[in-house]
């Protein structure tokens, strides 16, 4: 993203090491309504989380990742941290085992098309969350 962050949006955290994957994922929240920031690693996206958690309503991030955080890390540190922030962890190889993610977060295979993030998103965020993009959608 290279807009400067607007204070009075809600924003996504999308995070995966794959460039192509994370523009398709920033699309889709973008259709959604939504402003996105972008880390290509769990170590940069817990440091952007550090800075602007307070403007991030949602972490869709991939789970294997180069550096110390992978996805399951990642959708932890968020849970104990940031608690009000949403948590959608997105893999197509690595699934979840117990205790990998916390309860609040929810797990979508690879490939993954807007209607499944779509209607996780919808699931997930309380309604002041949602744009109204997200909120017509059928």
């Amino acid at each position: 993203m290279s807009d400067p962050i607007d204070p009075s949006t809600h924003y996504v955290l999308v995070i995966d090491d794959d460039g192509l994957i994370r523009m398709d994922a920033m699309d889709i929240v973008g259709d959604a309504g939504f402003r996105t920031l972008e880390a290509s690693d769990g170590d940069k996206a817990i440091a952007l989380l550090a800075r602007e958690h307070a403007l991030i309503v949602l972490v869709f991030t991939d789970v294997q990742m180069p550096g110390s955080h992978d996805g399951f890390a990642v959708a932890g540190e968020t849970a104990r941290r940031w608690p009000q922030i949403a948590i959608v962890v997105a893999s197509g190889q690595a699934h979840p085992g117990p205790g990998d993610l916390p309860e609040v977060a929810r797990f979508i295979g690879k490939p993954f098309t807007a209607e499944v993030v779509h209607d996780h998103l919808k699931e997930i965020l309380p309604d002041g969350l949602k744009p109204a993009p997200l909120r017509d959608m059928a």
